[in-house]
């Protein structure tokens, strides 16, 4: 920022937020509005119900464009430690216009743009949703001088190709547990979780995509952090000591320990809403500031102003340049300043939204994915896309990752014994072609495809072979199958060697596939939620990861951990391209059966344009055991590296196990993986 007489009396609008400029011993404040008639900066001492300093700006002075700024002496602030803002501007209604404004002079206002955020003992989420001042009740911007100030030493960013696992975790309920091992005061903390990193590296994960850690408002009642209260403040209830703004360290701590483990670090973020919801939501700080350019406005519906493309009561305007420019802030905030390696976007489609001809629709030219792909700090990290409403191949970010929601269904029902799956279980373990299509137009490449069984939303995978029905939820279809008893709760052990097997089966199958994999927390030893779909609002041991399960399922976690390490082990599975000519698919004993009642698949995988070694897969999703054939060369050459139909540690042997005939019988609901080697080591017998 440039030093000179007029921004030393009236302030830059250069940078927005509040800026500790050294050299003048002063803080520049810069905010946006479009439509504000004033503005007043309100600054607090340790007593939050009233100001210990207040400006008011001169629009004539302290506005350029429709930045709102000045710039004000530490000194002549009596020892201020907190900020907001109070904005006045236009009434809306009938017969004001098109843009319905909330502006109301006495509301108490967060900075968008604050950086970490304070709330009072008083803190009111009500006050915020009633008319009038919450003076005292407010969230509050920090002043932090150093708040920035961090020794990363020689961090790194982190970048994986073939070899990139990537693991869903929540900050909170990953370590919440008493039986975690962490501290009492650690637990569920940002700290707790460098303390389970050594978890993840036994695992063999690569890429950590941690479920929203944006600052949350506190009584707003979901726990998942998907309503977020501001873009650039870690959530102050993830860090063992908040007080300060320890929360920042914390989090850095935290990546710069992930990255020393050799993991990337991807932040799942919710741009396209916010926790302040409709008329009836709280006025926290985009509403009172500058409602209209920060929000979808529905055209002439004065009874429900917000378009809610979003189900959580408003859409973040993400066509106007205002929010454009907050989230590429944003993002260069939490690449530059904290080190993340990539982000993921909850229902990154909203974003894409664009007013036109007189409605809002899909616009696959939305300049909001232009400016981060040009963008020189954004266009090298890792994105992924949660979006449902385009087709892959239409949505604007066409480099970007995106959740394979056909993948999850197509596995599921297969492994649960549906009818009709195999066409389409052959498209997604070849890499998703009919969702990534390589045609010259978007030449799209199947690692684009984020491959998963269970994600936050929905059935874990041990819910999945434990109940048939979600207990929150008895309309909602079939989701898993309980493996003939519901529930965990005194569960036969045939049922349990059935669910463990059926486990097994989802993670060979997911681990297989051409794509890149996700898994969430705790399902490498069959986490499940008591049959919950959607505990968002549940923060208590049901939803808290059980470290115990690591013991009692101690098998099925080899099995993954070993999966993991085949998968890397082996370039051939996930290539940058579909497998093509690489790949054969057959029947049991014969070409592919695509018939409705067919429920088995074998392929082969010719490794050699990959500098790897041949694979057969032979799956039987059926309830009977089944004799497959080795249709691909002499059986004498291949070897059996996993077979989930055999008991651990038989299921995974620690010596391929030489093939004796072409004739191998798959059991009942299981995967069978025979490996051609180049040279052949030395092996027991089948």
């Amino acid at each position: 920022m440039t030093d000179n007489q007029w921004e030393r009396q009236y302030g830059s609008s250069e940078r927005l937020g509040a800026t500790w400029i050294e050299e003048q011993q002063a803080w520049n404040f810069a905010l946006y509005s479009k439509f504000a008639t004033s503005v007043t900066l309100s600054c607090y001492d340790s007593v939050v119900s009233a100001p210990c300093y207040s400006y008011n700006f001169d629009p004539y002075l302290n506005k350029t464009g429709r930045i709102w700024h000045t710039r004000i002496p530490a000194s002549a602030m009596r020892g201020a430690l907190y900020y907001a803002y109070k904005v006045d501007g236009p009434k809306s209604g009938p017969g004001f216009g098109y843009d319905w404004h909330s502006f109301d002079k006495d509301k108490v206002l967060l900075d968008p743009y604050a950086r970490s955020v304070f709330f009072p003992p008083d803190f009111s989420r009500a006050a915020a949703c009633m008319p009038g001042s919450n003076e005292g009740k407010a969230p509050l911007g920090r002043l932090e001088r150093d708040a920035g100030a961090f020794d990363w030493g020689d961090d790194k960013p982190q970048r994986h190709g073939q070899s990139l696992v990537i693991y869903e975790l929540h900050v909170g309920h990953f370590t919440k547990n008493s039986n975690s091992g962490v501290p009492p005061d650690e637990r569920g903390t940002y700290e707790g979780l460098v303390r389970m990193i050594p978890h993840l590296k036994e695992l063999g994960v690569t890429a950590v995509e941690l479920m929203p850690v944006f600052q949350c408002d506190p009584q707003e009642g979901s726990c998942w952090g998907y309503m977020t209260l501001n873009f650039f403040s870690p959530h102050h209830l993830y860090a063992a000591n908040p007080a300060a703004g320890g929360q920042i360290a914390a989090f850095k701590a935290l990546v710069k320990a992930l990255h020393a483990a050799g993991m990337e670090v991807i932040l799942d973020v919710v741009y396209n809403h916010t926790t302040e919801g409709d008329q009836h939501g709280p006025n926290y700080s985009f509403k009172g500031i500058d409602n209209s350019s920060y929000y979808m406005i529905a055209k002439n519906d004065a009874a429900n102003p917000y378009c809610n493309w979003t189900d959580c009561g408003n859409t973040i305007l993400a066509p106007g340049a205002a929010v454009r420019r907050l989230v590429l802030d944003s993002m260069r905030y939490w690449v530059e300043e904290m080190h993340v390696d990539g982000f993921r976007f909850d229902l990154a489609s909203v974003l894409a939204l664009n007013y036109k001809e007189g409605r809002y629709d899909y616009d696959e030219d939305a300049p909001l994915f232009d400016e981060i792909a040009t963008d020189p700090v954004l266009n090298s990290v890792r994105l992924i896309a949660e979006q449902w409403q385009m087709g892959m191949a239409k949505f604007p970010g066409r480099v970007w990752h995106q959740w394979n929601g056909r993948f999850r269904d197509c596995l599921r029902r297969f492994v649960k014994g549906d009818a009709g799956q195999v066409g389409t279980l052959m498209d997604s373990l070849y890499g998703s072609c009919d969702l990534l299509p390589d045609n010259l137009p978007v030449s799209m490449h199947p690692f684009q495809s984020i491959n998963y069984i269970a994600s936050h939303d929905g059935f874990r995978i041990g819910d999945l072979v434990s109940y048939d029905h979600a207990s929150d939820d008895d309309s909602y279809p079939q989701l898993g199958w309980n493996c003939g008893y519901e529930g965990v709760g005194g569960t036969p052990a045939d049922v349990v060697a059935l669910r463990k097997r059926q486990t097994k089966n989802f993670f060979a199958l997911l681990l297989l596939a051409n794509g890149t994999p996700m898994i969430l927390m705790g399902d490498e030893f069959m986490q499940d939620q008591k049959g919950r779909r959607n505990p968002y609002n549940i923060d208590n041991a049901d939803t808290w990861i059980d470290w115990s399960l690591k013991k009692t399922h101690a098998d099925v976690f080899a099995f993954v951990k070993k999966m993991i390490a085949l998968r890397k082990a082996h370039p051939s599975l996930c290539r940058s391209g579909y497998w093509r000519q690489s790949v054969q698919w057959f029947g049991v004993n014969g070409p592919c059966d695509l018939a409705g009642y067919c429920r088995t698949l074998a392929f082969s995988l010719e490794g050699e344009n990959a500098g790897d070694d041949d694979f057969y897969v032979m799956v039987n999703a059926y309830w009977k055991p089944l004799a497959f054939t080795l249709q691909v060369g002499d059986p004498a050459q291949w070897a059996m590296v996993l077979d989930t139909g055999r008991a651990s540690p038989g299921d995974f042997p620690a010596t391929p196990v030489a093939a004796t005939s072409a004739q191998y019988m798959v059991q009942e609901r299981s995967v069978v993986v025979f490996v051609r080697p180049r040279k052949m080591p030395g092996t027991g017998s089948a």
